[in-house]
């Protein structure tokens, strides 16, 4: 069976399911295969759950015409993204970055969607399984789609480019994040710029802060949007406040966003601008970005007890973790603690980041430094606000909190769970 097949008994299921305890009526299950679970075991499973029919690449499994084999069931799911996105015909943006994807596609979804039907990547599904899921989300309702894509090595952004065929792109930014992957700050920019490599080939669009010097460079004689605050562009973008909150300038109009952090102005302006383009109007996008509420710990504000918390456990890296530090020092509420938990994924340059985040930590004027998990363990200070624990369970057990008031900031990566922090915050 072929993909234009295929494609037909999609548009005429419920959608795409992955997992037999997710099944809906109807459903086209796809058999994925993981290092610990083999898809085509529950194909059967699916069927009797609902499922219209089963698609599968292992022949043994296949006990009815409502089984289809196929030589690899991932690929068929790229395969049937892509054929599906051809299908629709609607524009796509495409973003990546180290920093503030998540965040930044859901202020672009906001944004355009006061205006249009919009799809967006749902959390953060943005790998070679979540950007095909995706599209396949999308239908003849969607009038524009958002595609968020996550890459730790080379060659990822451009694969997943392959599969959704952008018309439009963005790139939050170039840091330290994924290293090991990547092989060093270089090897992250070419990664990212897969992204700009794509477009460019197609002569396709680039949305832009021109104030990125790296950004800049890498889509030179590209078609562009830009944005900035100072100079020409095409959107004027001003930062207005960030004490906690972001608040912006444009046009005439002051949009006060409920993020936390200079680091968000770029997000903000990045959907505005691209709101602009697709000539959403100024009161809408206004609207728009003042109704987005933060979650999943991201950059949140949470009120408990005598504390400000900014909550921002929800991943981390050295140049994320640089930019919350910045932004915890210029505020004027005091006094102010820090709860900073290990950033992975940093290979042979772990020792040296981590310990230029201690120093940094140490040279603010923070009343106390807790450092969390067992890169943070190692580092060298004789700070005596510095605080080290091996892991949250030690913390927990060696540490109370009665004294501690004000501002707290709270930051590491995924796999550190620094959320269990506000349990212990009396």
């Amino acid at each position: 069976m072929n993909i234009s097949n295929i494609h037909q008994l999609f548009l005429e299921s419920s959608g795409i399911c992955t997992d037999t305890r997710k099944i809906v009526k109807n459903n086209l299950f796809f058999a994925l295969k993981g290092a610990n679970f083999n898809g085509n075991e529950y194909a059967e499973e699916a069927i009797k759950q609902g499922a219209s029919y089963a698609i599968i690449d292992d022949k043994q499994y296949h006990t009815s015409d409502q089984f289809i084999v196929v030589n690899d069931v991932l690929e068929t799911l790229q395969h049937l993204a892509t054929y599906h996105r051809n299908y629709l015909a609607i524009p796509i943006i495409a973003l990546t970055g180290s920093n503030g994807k998540t965040t930044t596609k859901e202020l672009i979804n906001c944004v355009l969607s006061a205006q249009f039907n919009t799809t967006a990547t749902s959390g953060n599904l943005n790998n070679h399984i979540g950007v095909p899921l995706t599209l396949l989300s999308m239908d003849k309702n969607t009038e524009i789609g958002i595609v968020e894509m996550g890459a730790n090595h080379i060659k990822e952004i451009a694969f997943l480019c392959n599969i959704a065929q952008p018309d439009f792109g963005y790139i939050t930014n170039i840091g330290k994040a994924h290293l090991e992957g990547f092989g060093g700050i270089e090897g992250v920019l070419k990664g990212k710029t897969e992204l700009y490599q794509h477009l460019r080939e197609k002569d396709k669009l680039v949305f832009l802060n021109s104030e990125d010097p790296k950004l800049l460079k890498a889509s030179s004689g590209m078609n562009t949007y830009t944005f900035s605050q100072q100079g020409s562009s095409n959107a004027r973008i001003q930062l207005q406040n960030a004490d906690p909150m972001v608040s912006v300038a444009y046009k005439n109009l002051e949009i006060q966003s409920n993020l936390i952090g200079v680091y968000n102005f770029t997000n903000i302006a990045a959907a505005i601008a691209i709101g602009s383009y697709f000539k959403v109007h100024e009161k809408l996008i206004k609207t728009a970005i003042e109704s987005y509420i933060p979650s999943n710990n991201r950059s949140q504000i949470i009120a408990k007890n005598d504390f400000t918390i900014i909550m921002d456990a929800y991943n981390a890296n050295p140049s994320s973790m640089n930019a919350a530090i910045d932004n915890l020092k210029q505020l004027e509420s005091y006094p102010k603690t820090v709860f900073l938990g290990d950033m992975f994924e940093l290979g042979k340059t772990a020792e040296e980041e981590h310990q230029k985040i201690a120093d940094k930590a140490s040279s603010s004027s923070f009343d106390v430094i807790f450092l969390i998990g067992e890169n943070f363990y190692q580092v060298s200070t004789t700070d005596p606000r510095v605080k080290k624990y091996r892991s949250f369970e030690d913390l927990q057990q060696n540490e109370t909190f009665e004294k501690l008031q004000g501002t707290v900031l709270i930051k590491g990566s995924r796999g550190m769970k620094l959320e269990r922090v506000l349990d212990i915050l009396h």
